[in-house]
């Protein structure tokens, strides 16, 4: 009998090991082959039935007769959302375990602006004493664009700290997490109260250039925006002319229209811009094994997958 195959594959060699040596086995007449470059994905894509991944050649899709389900190891699944993978595939995302790695970030980058930690950090360098009244973050108004469990997470750490929290979603729904929710036809009027307005929503043809010159206006001057959802989620262009002319306190950024970020963009030369290199929400083989052995149980018993994907939403 010819092994049912599972590719893990991903960029980094080493972290293709990492997820393989997790993967645990329920039967016997099941291999694990790992990949880290097209070239070795492509001798072994034609045998695969499950594909575990972070990402994968696009063509390399189109050559795999036998694939029947996909685990991205990510919550961002717009990579697969592709012509070349056939809709009979079963697509699922990662879930549930990064609300409390982007919460740590998001309150973290709130705090540094909050309590001033740059200009505390390079008046130590000058050797100078110069008092500054940090602010309150308690009472400060956050305004998170999506509300998925990544958004509710980071609510309800900001609410811990006595943040004030509105939400914007398709539908408006109420939700715990949150003061009131505002329906996406009416962001900006939940953008102006903003004193941080955090992004965390997926990137689909719906969401893409979700915040543009309009809605960057509607911002109060001193207010920042924080993208840890996707780079084109934002129109880049009018963010950069926005953060130039100080017309919103500035940026925190994790997520760019291209990664990494070229060495001569502009945001790199901004001073009221943070830049980080897509490290808010790490996929780690511990946190996303469980995840993809218990889909396999299921795959494998016929029963229905967690986090299937709902391809004409985009996540």
């Amino acid at each position: 009998m010819i092994p049912r195959a599972i590719l893990v594959y991903h960029p980094d060699a080493a972290e293709a090991r990492g997820y393989a040596e997790l993967v645990r086995l329920p039967r016997p007449s099941l291999s694990v082959r790992v990949a880290s470059t097209p070239e070795e994905a492509a001798d072994l894509v034609a045998e695969t039935e499950i594909l575990y991944a972070w990402q994968f050649p696009t063509l390399l899709l189109r050559l795999a007769p036998k694939l029947g389900w996909v685990q991205c190891m990510g919550a961002g699944v717009e990579r697969f959302i592709v012509p070349e993978l056939s809709r009979r595939v079963i697509l699922t995302r990662a879930a549930g375990i990064f609300g409390p790695w982007m919460a740590e970030y998001t309150l973290g980058w709130c705090l540094w602006i909050t309590q001033r930690m740059e200009q505390f950090r390079a008046q130590q360098r000058q050797r100078r004493w110069v008092e500054a009244s940090p602010q309150r973050l308690r009472g400060a108004t956050l305004c998170l664009v999506g509300l998925g469990d990544i958004g509710r997470a980071i609510a309800r750490a900001a609410r811990g700290l006595g943040m004030r929290v509105i939400g914007v979603t398709r539908s408006g729904r109420r939700a715990p997490e949150a003061e009131r929710v505002y329906r996406t036809s009416a962001m900006r009027q939940a953008l102006a109260q903003a004193d941080f307005a955090v992004l965390t929503v997926p990137l689909t043809p719906a969401t893409h250039d979700l915040i543009g010159t309009r809605e960057l206006a509607a911002m109060k001057p001193s207010a920042w925006l924080i993208n840890i959802g996707r780079g084109p989620v934002v129109d880049e262009d009018a963010l950069i002319a926005a953060l130039r002319d100080k017309r919103i306190g500035g940026a925190v950024l994790d997520v760019f229209n291209r990664e990494p970020l070229p060495i001569d963009h502009p945001l790199w030369t901004l001073d009221n811009v943070v830049i980080t290199p897509h490290i808010s929400g790490p996929s780690t083989p511990a946190e996303i094994s469980p995840i993809f052995n218990d889909n396999l149980r299921r795959y494998l018993a016929g029963r229905p997958l967690r986090h299937v994907v709902d391809r004409a939403r985009g996540y």
